[in-house]
């Protein structure tokens, strides 16, 4: 039996936040190898309704979509990098949905989730990071951290230039902030691509475009993919500026 595309999809982009002790149970230990494709006595979908961030959404993008499943590959998908099913969904009707399920009952963690975000909600991963999250709000503190916490936990995406034993040299955009949040020049820089149980993408190549959560790469991009990672990475840093500009004014 094959653990199911769904399953192996969510446990590679939850693995290295929750490795770090960010998100998710500090038991999940078991998405290292299904995220390697490594059949597990866990069961996956009680560990993924532990992410306070990442299940919400995809239970939302499920229901909304008419899809009985969250762990679902479509519906994985469409919350972490984008596809064809986030551009379906009606972003008004997911940000009132967002606020009436989970605004009032999540706490301090989700307490930047009012009103006031509905221009900017999107059912991605990135709408979270730039918009839930508290750190773009610590941007103009001239500390570095929040720069690179948000940068970290975006997934970002880049080309392989070089394989070698320990990591990879991924060629990729770091995130920058000057007044205004953007993607700078391409750098190169080593990102991690084994664990103990294997690894995520196996036989990476140079050319090869992947997505990178956490300095790990976490999964291969096709050219399609990386279109539409790029596309709701720019679609959410611009609303996310219009709120920075407003703000300061």
């Amino acid at each position: 039996m094959t653990v199911p595309a769904g399953h192996r999809l969510f446990a590679q982009y939850a693995y290295a936040p929750n490795a770090l002790g960010y998100c998710g149970p500090a038991d999940g230990k078991a998405l290292e190898a299904v995220a390697c494709g490594h059949e597990v006595d866990a069961d996956v979908g009680a560990l993924a309704r532990r992410f306070s961030g990442a299940w919400p959404y995809q239970k939302l993008i499920a229901d909304l979509s008419g899809n009985a499943d969250p762990l679902d590959d479509h519906v994985v998908r469409a919350y972490w990098t984008g596809s064809e099913l986030t551009t379906a969904i009606d972003r008004r009707q997911f940000g009132t949905e967002l606020l009436s399920r989970f605004a009032s009952a999540a706490g301090n963690y989700w307490k930047h989730l009012t009103d006031d975000l509905l221009d900017e909600v999107a059912p991605t991963h990135a709408f979270h990071v730039f918009g839930v999250y508290p750190w773009s709000r610590l941007l103009t503190s001239g500390m570095p951290q929040p720069v690179h916490v948000l940068d970290s936990c975006r997934i970002g995406w880049g080309k392989v230039v070089e394989v070698r034993d320990d990591d990879v040299i991924v060629r990729s955009r770091p995130l920058q902030f000057d007044g205004l949040l953007a993607l700078g020049d391409e750098v190169d820089r080593p990102v991690k691509h084994r664990v103990d149980s294997g690894q995520f993408v196996s036989h990476l190549h140079v050319g090869d475009n992947v997505a990178v959560h956490w300095d790990f790469v976490c999964d291969w991009l096709a050219p399609q993919q990386v279109d539409e990672l790029a596309y709701w990475t720019d679609w959410q840093l611009t609303r996310t500026n219009h709120r920075l500009a407003h703000s300061v004014g």
